[in-house]
């Protein structure tokens, strides 16, 4: 059997302080203390939608506002799904998925090759929802896929509720990489011609 694909990383800096742990290979646990409540159910539902385990502690200087927190956030995790990953044998590497949500209908497509690139296509109603702004969702996808090195797109098809909006993308993003994740027996190696991904 197969070791378990998980990783912790921490990261302190003097505006953030973070514990990430991240497991390919859970059961939908969600262990959450961001200090930003709608962020905290964003990672929840991430986590039990994509049958990851994932456990975040964070201290971070809310005093100013929450991009810091949002933004290192989302760096750490890329570097946890990274190590998570290691030398990614045996993965189908891509994953896609379309999620609706009420009024909402997220599009989110994934490539782990290893070359980040990230596109974003979403236009929120409301400046903020709870307290999250919504500029910073943005700012912490882009930074889970220049961390982690994966190529991530995410488009808004459709949706006028921002809280909607916003959790359809997160639970989209969990399926796509859920699938991406997913390990196929033809794979004997790594899913490309290169003979790597990186």
């Amino acid at each position: 059997m197969s070791m378990e694909r998980k990783a912790t990383v921490e990261r302190k800096t003097k505006e953030t302080d973070i514990c990430l742990s991240l497991s390919l290979d859970g059961t939908g646990n969600g262990d959450i203390d961001t200090g930003i409540g709608f962020l905290n159910h964003m990672l929840e539902g991430f986590a039990r939608h994509g049958f990851f385990d994932l456990k975040v502690k964070v201290k971070g200087d809310l005093h100013v506002d929450g991009h810091h927190t949002t933004e290192d956030i989302g760096i750490v995790f890329g570097q946890a799904l990274k190590e998570a990953l290691g030398r990614k044998e045996g993965i189908k590497r891509y994953g896609s998925f379309i999620l609706p949500m009420d009024d909402a209908l997220a599009l989110c497509a994934v490539d782990l090759c290893g070359r980040p690139y990230f596109c974003y296509e979403c236009a929120f109603p409301t400046e903020r929802i709870g307290d999250l702004d919504t500029e910073l969702i943005r700012e912490f996808f882009y930074a889970v896929s220049y961390s982690a090195g994966m190529n991530l797109h995410i488009k808004m098809l459709s949706g006028v509720n921002s809280h909607h909006m916003a959790e359809a993308m997160f639970k989209a993003f969990s399926k796509a990489l859920g699938e991406a994740v997913g390990k196929d027996d033809r794979i004997q190696d790594v899913l490309s011609t290169k003979g790597i991904l990186a």
